[in-house]
């Protein structure tokens, strides 16, 4: 089953019309996009935007063979014009399934959000879902295989790939394509970097596929550190990497602090980012988690389990440190960077950066700064990816 994306955009496209931001300003060329259009073995037309036809030939494709046009969502705005020859544009009923003449088979699927998807199976048995902006499949169950390719808005919607993966539907070898591209993400660069960490990717408009070739697939790391600085959005960046996986533990090792409301805000401010369906323990312990079986992991964050540590091996006394605290932490350290070495789980680890800016006043703050660098650049040696966020940007160090 061949597959054309006609379009990659939004609805409005990208850059959107009179935007003054500083992403549609950078959406010139390859990065370009029309609204989300997809061209199927050239008789099947999966939402009929502006400008198709013309989309079509720069494809080197042509409308002509195109029996079924479906639409996805409401379009706002003026009535698109349908092109001479085509059929008109339909919705499918949730449930229901059509059989085209060309042996193509498309269910409906029903969505939580305006709209509708579309699970089509190829006269080779091969297997498409595609998604409307902003929706996710409602009550989805495991199909029997996983699909060849998914298409849908993995930046807008990161939970709806979760769902899939949830139940199969998306497996490991299923190549995952990001359409319904907005200006809430810079183009270019970062937007691979983020569809990258979900196991997804972006192909520039005209673009054509092959149902069923994996080669594409983006291998997600199976460990990342990410470092920044006070309200950098290291954490932000932590939680998105995963926000596309369903079952995350995650790894509070700050505690609850009782009586301290300002620390109790920072807290319900990460409780209330998080995806539901991932589940929270407070704990240091995380030589344990590591070594166990299990979702994945996300760590938040390191600077917090060493200040744990430090504690426990009574490192702010000068006469403890020089008698044995530093031996016991450096094994504490070496126990659990052994440990992501071994892991078989996913695992996103945070950590602050602090080496860069004033010299710390006391003795023991130098001491707490210099073991943390140590911790990062010894933690950082196990990861296959390592980041630094600077003012909410993201630059990748390794991987």
């Amino acid at each position: 089953m061949e597959l054309t994306l006609l379009g990659t955009g939004a609805p409005a496209g990208l850059p959107r019309p009179d935007c003054p931001c500083a992403a549609c300003a950078c959406a010139l060329g390859p990065d370009a996009r029309a609204a989300a259009s997809v061209l199927v073995d050239g008789a099947l037309l999966l939402d009929l935007t502006p400008g198709a036809a013309f989309a079509a030939v720069r494809a080197g494709r042509s409308l002509a063979g195109v029996r079924q046009v479906l639409l996805s969502h409401p379009h706002d705005g003026p009535a698109v014009e349908v092109p001479a020859g085509l059929p008109q544009p339909g919705r499918v009923p949730d449930g229901r399934e059509l059989t085209l003449l060309t042996g193509h088979r498309v269910r409906a699927v029903a969505l939580d959000a305006p709209g509708t998807g579309y699970a089509v199976t190829g006269p080779d048995g091969q297997r498409l879902l595609y998604l409307p902006p902003g929706g996710a499949p409602a009550g989805l169950e495991a199909p029997a295989e996983p699909y060849a390719t998914v298409v849908l808005d993995v930046l807008g919607r990161p939970d709806a790939l979760a769902r899939l993966r949830e139940t199969g539907a998306v497996g490991p070898a299923t190549d995952v394509v990001a359409v319904h591209l907005d200006h809430d993400v810079p183009p270019g660069p970062e937007v691979r970097r983020r569809l990258a960490a979900a196991g997804a990717r972006a192909v520039p408009d005209g673009t054509t596929l092959e149902a069923g070739a994996y080669e594409e697939v983006p291998d997600v790391p199976r460990r990342t550190l990410v470092l920044g600085g006070a309200r950098s959005g290291k954490s932000v960046e932590a939680e998105r990497r995963l926000e596309s996986f369903p079952e995350v533990l995650y790894v509070a090792t700050g505690g609850s602090r009782n009586g301290d409301t300002e620390w109790a805000a920072r807290v319900s401010a990460h409780q209330e980012r998080r995806p539901g369906s991932w589940r929270t323990v407070e704990t240091c312990d995380l030589v344990p988690l590591l070594k166990d079986d299990g979702p994945p992991l996300l760590v938040d964050c390191l600077s917090l389990w060493l200040t744990d540590a430090m504690d426990a091996v009574g490192a702010w006394d000068d006469a403890e440190w020089a008698d044995g605290g530093e031996r016991a932490l450096r094994d504490r350290v070496r126990a659990l960077t052994d440990a992501v070495r071994e892991t078989r789980r996913t695992l996103v680890a945070v950590s602050n950066e602090v080496g860069s800016g004033i010299v710390p006043a006391t003795a023991s703050g130098r001491r707490y700064r210099d073991e943390l660098g140590r911790l990062n650049t010894a933690f950082a040696q196990e990861c296959e990816q390592v980041l630094l966020v600077v003012a909410g940007q993201t630059l990748p160090l390794r991987g």
